[in-house]
C-alpha cells in the first residue's frame, strides 16, 4: 500500500554546497517515509522555500554564504513555529551548537554521522523530540554549566536596563535593534552589553543568551 502525502515526512534541504544536496536527496530518496520537497542554497532561499513549501524537517547547514543558518532558523519558526529545524553541519564548536539551540532548532547533527543514523534523527524531530550529536552535547553542557556557575557566583546585580538588555540578546537582536527597541544609541547599547559581560563573566553574545535562558527555567 502507497503511504498518503500525510503520512510523509516534507524535507526542505538546505546547504550551499550542491554535491551535498544531492548526495542528501539521494539517501532520503531511499527511504519510505521520506520526501524532499525543495532546496535552497542560502538564507534568504532557505526563508523564502520555507514560507512557500511549509515542510515539517528541514535539513540546515549553519554557515550559508549571506548570512547564519541559525539567523535563518529563527526567521523560520517566528512564522512557521510548528517546522522543526535540523541542523546537519560540520561544525561542532560551542557557540554555533547553543545558538542553534536558542534560536528554536530541534537537533544539531555533524554530517559524519551515517545515513541511517541521519534518518533517525529526521524521524526523532519531525515526532518533536530533541536531537544532540553526542560528539558535541557533552562539551556543550560543561560550557553551559561551567559559565553558568561563574555568573551566578557574581556578587554584581544587573541593573534593569541591563536586564532589558540581556533580554533582547537572548531573543538574537543586534546592537543596532536592541538601540530601536529601547530608544537608546548603539553605543549606550554596546555600553550596557559590556557591563552585563563583566558582571556575568562571559565574553559571547552565545553565552549571554544562553544565561538568560538558563535562568527562566
Amino acid at each position: 500500500m502507497t503511504e498518503t502525502r500525510a503520512q510523509l515526512i516534507r524535507v526542505l534541504l538546505v546547504d550551499d554546497h550542491e554535491v551535498v544536496r544531492v548526495g542528501l536527496r539521494s539517501v532520503l530518496s531511499q527511504h519510505h517515509g521520506l520526501v524532499v520537497v525543495g532546496e535552497a542554497a542560502t538564507m534568504a532561499g532557505a526563508t523564502a522555500t520555507a514560507g512557500k513549501l511549509k515542510p515539517d524537517v528541514i535539513l540546515m547547514d549553519v554557515r550559508l554564504p549571506d548570512g547564519s543558518g541559525v539567523d535563518a532558523c529563527r526567521e523560520i519558526l517566528a512564522v512557521s513555529p510548528d517546522v522543526r529545524v535540523l541542523f546537519l553541519t560540520s561544525y561542532a564548536d560551542d557557540d554555533s551548537v547553543l545558538t542553534a539551540v536558542l534560536a528554536g532548532a530541534r537537533g544539531y547533527v555533524l554530517k559524519e554521522l551515517d545515513s541511517a543514523s541521519l534518518i533517525r534523527a529526521i524521524h526523532a524531530v519531525a515526532e518533536g523530540r530533541s536531537i544532540l550529536d553526542p560528539a558535541v552535547t557533552d562539551r556543550a553542557l560543561r560550557w553551559l554549566r561551567g559559565f553558568a556557575t561563574g555568573a551566578d557566583r557574581s556578587d554584581n546585580k544587573l541593573s534593569s536596563q541591563e536586564e532589558r538588555v540581556l533580554a533582547l540578546v537572548a531573543e538574537g537582536k543586534t546592537n543596532k535593534e536592541i538601540a530601536s527597541d529601547l530608544d537608546l544609541s548603539d553605543k549606550t547599547v554596546k555600553n550596557y552589553l559590556a557591563s552585563v559581560f563583566q558582571k556575568l563573566r562571559i565574553t559571547r553574545r552565545a553565552q549571554a543568551a544562553a544565561f538568560f535562558v538558563k535562568r527562566q527555567t
